[in-house]
């Protein structure tokens, strides 16, 4: 027991080199984790890209529209962007994993077992959020192009098409996720469950800024699929951190009860 308790101050007492090697160990397995899905998002890469494509084909129905290679190298670059975030995505566990590993030494044995039920809920938030960008931006795309006349000829660059696409799924993904990480810093006792909720305004303003511009002006109906449940993720996380808090708030003062009497 008392070298358990042991373990723990020293876990708690880390110095800053400690912690920057820890920081750096924790990096390299999630880079070699990214680098072996890459592996399996380049054998997809094709079957992705097709995916990819099928938006502006249903827009060359209508318009004379193609996607252009602007340079040698361009076919191979892209491949090898779709590889990486393909990677990014199939190795999320593992890369969550290490943030959260990160972040847990400063807990005790309780407060991480609650931890332990967050981190599950994060990698399917995330794959949730993913999702969610990829329902969403063959609408995007169709709409914005769209606009074009007819009689005009829509000619976009390959990688241009990519980045816009390929950005919009991971950053909704990541955007899924960050209330799983208000609650983890609200469980480093970092950040308090009364702040996450005093800061509703600020929260609802900072996603409907951020769904405002990941979607296009004229698609009201994509706006709001991101927003609402970005704003109940919220909403959620700030009020798990509140009970955690007030569970927090009982322990220390029975065991200063206990102490006193």
């Amino acid at each position: 027991m008392a070298r358990a308790k042991r373990g723990v101050d020293r876990e708690r007492r880390m110095s800053l080199g400690e912690h920057l090697v820890e920081l750096r160990r924790r990096l390299i397995i999630s880079a070699l984790a990214i680098v072996v899905g890459m592996v399996a998002g380049y054998l997809l890469s094709d079957w992705v890209w097709d995916a990819l494509r099928v938006p502006m084909e249903q827009v060359a129905q209508h318009h004379h529209a193609s996607i252009n290679y602007t340079n040698i190298t361009q076919a191979f670059d892209l491949k090898m962007r779709i590889a990486f975030t393909v990677g990014l995505v199939i190795s999320a566990p593992v890369w969550l994993y290490q943030i959260w590993a990160f972040i847990v030494p400063g807990l005790n044995r309780k407060e991480k077992q609650y931890g332990f039920g967050f981190f599950f809920a994060a990698v399917p938030l995330f794959f949730a959020g993913c999702a969610a960008g990829w329902y969403v931006w063959p609408h995007i795309v169709e709409l914005m192009v769209g606009f074009a006349s007819p009689e005009d000829s829509v000619f976009l660059t390959a990688s241009d098409y990519l980045d816009f696409v390929l950005k919009l799924i991971v950053v909704v993904g990541i955007a899924f996720v960050l209330p799983v990480f208000l609650v983890l810093l609200n469980f480093a006792g970092i950040l308090q469950g009364v702040s996450i909720l005093k800061s509703w305004r600020v929260a609802i303003l900072t996603i409907t800024l951020f769904t405002a511009i990941a979607t296009p002006a004229a698609d009201i109906v994509s706006m709001f699929l991101l927003a609402i449940p970005m704003v109940l993720l919220y909403l959620t996380a700030a009020l798990i951190a509140i009970l955690h808090d007030r569970r927090a708030a009982r322990r220390n003062d029975a065991m200063t009860a206990e102490y006193a009497s």
